[in-house]
């Protein structure tokens, strides 16, 4: 199934320049030769209001949202407003708009520095979240994203895309290696899993609208409804 990436630019007026066509470039440029390219979509917004985040959402229904811009800790994501001056947006706000689009939304990357408040925020509903533990240069962050983003497009989990881009600052000889720090949902583990269920994929999306839990033990799934208190068994080792 196809991935909708979608970009997030901010660099209002009076705010420090970042190179931020760069990173986007770069992001590209390593998905058009990985070898899953054809796995991936990749759709660009910038100069960034607060109202065209949801609008962004709704329209192109990603599963990846890559934030590019400045971050302020506690006060929040730098986006613009009107006049392109900086307008913040705080942890809080992020976090119930991401939740409305916890359904379809897999990964948030907040490459902005001292976005980790953010993240923490936003991973009490997204599976994976990225924010930059401290200010992250422009340098580090490009290579970040450079690496994550290969590895994402050579089929690789988020978990080692994440790794990879850590890694992939090292390499450059730029010591903000642990800068970029993973957040996880509370039990994702559980949440993220798809497993095939007799003839039939049962996604947990799906599975949570029908109040159907899922224990895996070994190589056996098992499943069972309040309304129905059989047990479904099937081995996918």
């Amino acid at each position: 199934m196809r991935q909708t990436i979608l970009i997030l630019a901010a660099n209002p007026k009076g705010t420090k320049p970042l190179r931020l066509g760069e990173e986007v470039r770069e992001i590209d440029a390593g998905l058009q030769r990985a070898k899953q390219r054809d796995q991936f979509v990749l759709e660009q917004k910038w100069a960034v209001q607060p109202r065209d985040i949801q609008r962004a959402i709704l329209d192109i229904n990603p599963s990846i949202v890559h934030f590019s811009g400045h971050g302020t800790g506690n006060e929040g994501l730098v986006f613009e407003d009107e006049t392109g001056s900086a307008k913040l947006v705080d942890s809080e706000a992020l976090a119930k708009l991401f939740d409305l689009f916890a359904d379809q939304i897999e990964c948030i990357v907040l490459n902005g520095c001292y976005s980790q408040v953010q993240a923490e925020a936003i991973s009490q509903h997204i599976n994976y979240v990225i924010g930059m533990s401290k200010a992250i240069g422009d340098r580090a962050a490009i290579e970040f994203a450079v690496g994550f983003y290969d590895a994402l497009g050579a089929g690789q989990s988020v978990e080692f895309a994440h790794k990879l881009g850590c890694a992939t600052i090292r390499l450059a000889g730029i010591p903000e290696q642990l800068t970029p720090v993973l957040k996880k949902k509370p039990n994702i583990n559980v949440a993220g899993a798809t497993k095939r269920v007799g003839e039939q994929l049962l996604n947990p999306k799906e599975i949570a609208k029908d109040k159907f839990s899922v224990q895996i033990s070994g190589g056996t799934v098992q499943g069972f409804t309040q309304q129905n208190t059989g047990t479904i068994t099937q081995n996918f080792s």
